[in-house]
């Protein structure tokens, strides 16, 4: 008997000590809470760490001041100066420029978002210098005259500055003197848009694209030599897209010298029904009425129309697009950027013996 009794005392304590440890593990019913929380319960895991910040965009050094060089004005025929940036001091001049801030890609499949910061568009060393590159940015979608208040993204940005609502002109000579980027998907401009969109929306009010230039320095299978060095004159016209036309050529410059290597002027001469176009001393197209024309309504009759009414100017500096990705290498190269345009000076001039035709002053 005393073994049974035995038995059962430890029946009875094995009992006790399973009732007691299942109360410790929060096991009964009721979500009691366990007696010592630390026992048996493992840490919650770190949170992750924070993802490190973008790289700062690549810096590039500052430009020298452009050396010195001619004008190209032709001598002894009638053009006046009548407006004019030189790009001295260390800010961008508000009352004859106003940078576009918008990311929609100018209607050609660009990749930059165009702002109104320091990062793309400077004045330094007597130079406008537009700065594209490689950075993930977000802003308008549209410049402000579209009226409309989206946003959207790109990968890179760029600078874009105007004269719209500021000045404009009808007639005249138009010159910059420039160095241009070079690398497979860059895109630079000088070119005009008109101030009032008289005729209807692009290209029935007209285009005229000063110079342009493509992927300089890329492989070329139409060049003259192995690399793109030509630049091109413009004028867009005709219909609403995509109807629209354009007329223009391309050139290279005098001497075989290299758009992206100095500096040189880029200038065309426009009169009541003619434009030609120049770089340096070399006149290298003509456009007349034979070549244009508008389908607005209101320009029946009209063969000057559209480009009789007054043009604003820009400089931009686009980043791929249609145009340079499918010309040359029929790609983008990312290595061409950061790239830069760079603007010495641009002036306007009047033909003083004939302001309201400016035939008189231009080449026969």
């Amino acid at each position: 008997m005393r073994g049974t009794s035995g038995l059962r005392r430890s029946i009875a304590l094995l009992a006790m000590v399973a009732a007691f440890g299942a109360a410790a593990c929060g096991g009964g019913g009721g979500g009691s809470a366990p007696a010592n929380p630390g026992i048996g319960v493992s840490p919650p895991p770190p949170p992750p760490p924070p993802p490190p910040p973008p790289p700062p965009p690549p810096t590039q050094t500052i430009p020298d001041p452009a050396p010195a060089g001619p004008d190209y004005l032709p001598a002894g025929k009638g053009w006046q100066q009548i407006w004019n940036d030189e790009f001295e001091g260390s800010d961008l001049d508000r009352a004859k420029w106003a940078p576009e801030e918008s990311c929609w890609g100018g209607g050609n499949s660009e990749r930059q978002c165009y702002t109104d910061r320091t990062e793309n568009v400077q004045i330094v060393n007597g130079l406008l210098r537009l700065i594209a590159q490689e950075e993930s940015f977000t802003g308008p979608e549209f410049p402000p005259e579209f009226n409309q208040t989206s946003m959207a993204s790109q990968p890179y940005t760029s600078g874009k500055v105007r004269t719209r609502g500021i000045a404009d002109w009808k007639y005249g000579r138009i010159s910059a003197r420039m160095k241009l980027p070079a690398g497979q998907g860059t895109w630079p401009a000088f070119w005009m848009l008109s101030a009032e969109d008289h005729y209807g929306t692009w290209p029935l009010s007209g285009e005229i694209d000063i110079v342009e230039s493509v992927n300089l320095g890329a492989n070329c299978n139409d060049c003259t030599g192995p690399f793109e060095d030509r630049v091109y004159g413009t004028i867009h016209l005709g219909d609403a897209f995509p109807a629209n036309q354009q007329f223009g050529t391309r050139t290279m410059l005098p001497n075989g010298a290299l758009p992206q290597d100095g500096y040189h002027v880029y200038s065309v001469e426009w009169g009541e029904g003619v434009i030609d176009w120049y770089v340096d001393d070399l006149h290298y197209h003509r456009a007349t009425t034979s070549d244009w024309f508008t389908s607005a309504p209101n320009a029946s009759g009209n063969a000057n129309a559209p480009f009789d009414r007054n043009f604003y100017l820009m400089f931009n500096l686009a980043v791929g697009g249609n145009f340079p990705e499918n010309t040359n290498e029929n790609t983008f190269d990312a290595t061409s950027f950061p790239a830069e345009l760079l603007v010495d000076w641009v002036r306007v001039y009047e033909c003083s013996t004939d302001p309201g035709q400016g035939r008189t002053c231009m080449a026969p």
